[in-house]
């Protein structure tokens, strides 16, 4: 079953799964994330491990309805319709099908006319929507979009210009960038905290660099909290809200604020004639943006500026963080480089553990473990394994078997199964070494003398 198919209860119960099948949570456990009894709990686990993810979709997802109206009289009434009601709408019609016992739906005759194509759906019904008052205070909220355009009017490659705004006062902060990315989307929002503060919320749109696609890992359904994107996750740490619109119109100032660049901005970038990022974005900051916010600026209702003071480590905040298992040789593992944790840190006792990894955006690298900064040293390849030295017991040389060993042929090595195995081959081979005694004990009973007979031919010497 694809994960798109699957709700987002059902994708919650198949990561819960996972973690019960490698054996990191306990089925009661999973049960409670999952808000169901303990004998639920156990039929859902049931169903996962005889159908896998399929058994957790629901069984009556693509099935018929047991109201669904027959096949033939869908047709006969879809004969009349075309009959006599051609030009009639589905109301309509549905009133006067059912005078002649033809009872159905209006709308599941408006459906199946639409599918067969005797009527086109009209004009879709506008959605109500509400002009929405500005905020009251400089700060209180500021909206971020990234404008695609041909800014240079084929001067050069299209490039993006990622747009700040604030909501009560219009106030815009702009920087040209090669593409719209994290790391764009950081930068500009830099820009707006060293100059003004940090803001109470920021509006954005539903981009893949704010809103997070990926299935969530139990821990995180275990406290109870959504998977975040790293600009999400940086704007956490910060205390700064993170509002996802639901439609461009919905961030109508940043939206208004981008057509009017893509109309002024141009023309004047054609006039200066620039034809590159690092002009542009010093043409934006010296002349173009004061001249902007002067002109088209408001006054906001309230005179309190609730911008707060900007973090002391604002670019080890905006920067990206991801988990890492330190291996038995002290070493981790980051896009492929191989890093060495130093000495100094035996204390931590980090083998098998997992640390943080923090990149900055001028690419330094920065590894933690609960709060604390590691020192580490990068390999300049991925570290060889070492065979183990010897064990010494008093004078015996404790060494591993070679693969060649008689040890290892016999299957010493060769896991749970093949013990088992084994085991259950001797005991049946006991119980057939009984049955055979057995018989012969019947037999020597009967006969002392076939008794010295069985008994020599075992191998025991007899005393009679």
């Amino acid at each position: 079953m694809e994960i798109l198919t699957m709700s987002g209860k059902e994708r919650k119960r198949m990561v819960l799964l996972g973690e019960v099948k490698q054996r990191r949570m306990s089925l009661a456990e999973a049960g409670r994330v999952m808000g169901v009894s303990y004998r639920q709990a156990k039929r859902i686990w049931r169903r996962f491990k005889n159908a896998g993810e399929a058994g957790l979709v629901h069984r009556s997802r693509g099935r018929v309805g047991i109201r669904r109206k027959e096949k033939k009289f869908r047709q006969r009434v879809l004969a009349r319709y075309e009959e006599r009601y051609p030009d009639f709408g589905p109301t309509l019609a549905a009133e006067k099908l059912r005078e002649e016992n033809l009872e159905l739906d209006h709308e599941t005759l408006r459906r199946w006319l639409t599918e067969k194509g005797l009527w086109q759906v009209g004009r879709k019904r506008q959605r109500h929507r509400a002009w929405r008052e500005r905020k009251e205070c400089f700060g209180q909220m500021v909206q971020l979009d990234g404008s695609h355009h041909d800014w240079f009017e084929g001067r050069r490659d299209k490039a993006v210009l990622m747009v700040m705004v604030d909501d009560a006062t219009n106030r815009t902060v702009a920087q040209f960038f090669e593409e719209e990315t994290t790391g764009a989307s950081y930068d500009v929002f830099e820009a707006w905290v060293r100059r003004y503060g940090m803001p109470g919320s920021l509006y954005v749109d539903r981009d893949s660099i704010y809103r997070c696609e990926r299935l969530g890992t139990a821990e995180e359904h275990r406290a109870g909290q959504e998977p975040q994107t790293q600009f999400g996750r940086a704007m956490k740490e910060l205390g700064v809200e993170l509002i996802l619109a639901n439609s461009p119109q919905a961030k109508g100032r940043v939206e208004r604020r981008n057509g009017l660049l893509q109309d002024r901005l141009v023309k004047e970038l054609r006039l200066a004639g620039i034809a590159g990022l690092e002009k542009a974005n010093t043409f934006l900051e010296e002349k173009f943006l004061p001249a902007l916010n002067q002109k088209f600026n408001v006054q906001a209702r309230s005179s309190v500026d609730v911008h707060r003071k900007a973090v002391r480590n604002l670019d080890e905040v905006l920067s990206w963080e991801e988990k890492r298992v330190v291996g038995g040789d002290w070493t981790v593992v980051w896009n492929g480089l191989w890093f060495q944790i130093e000495r100094q840190h035996e204390g931590l006792n980090l083998a098998t553990k997992t640390v943080r990894a923090r990149q900055l955006r001028n690419g330094s690298l920065q590894w933690f473990y609960e709060g604390k900064k590691l020192r580490v040293k990068e390999l300049p390849e991925r570290p060889k394994a070492v065979k183990p030295e010897p064990r010494r017991v008093g004078r015996t040389e404790l060494t591993k078997p070679e693969s060649g060993h008689p040890w290892r042929r016999r299957g010493a090595v060769a896991g749970r199964s093949f013990w088992r195995a084994e085991q259950a081959r001797g005991t049946q081979a006991k119980q057939a070494r009984h049955k055979v005694e057995g018989a012969a004990g019947a037999t020597v009973e009967a006969d002392p003398a076939g008794r010295v007979a069985a008994l020599q031919q075992k191998g025991v010497s007899s005393c009679l």
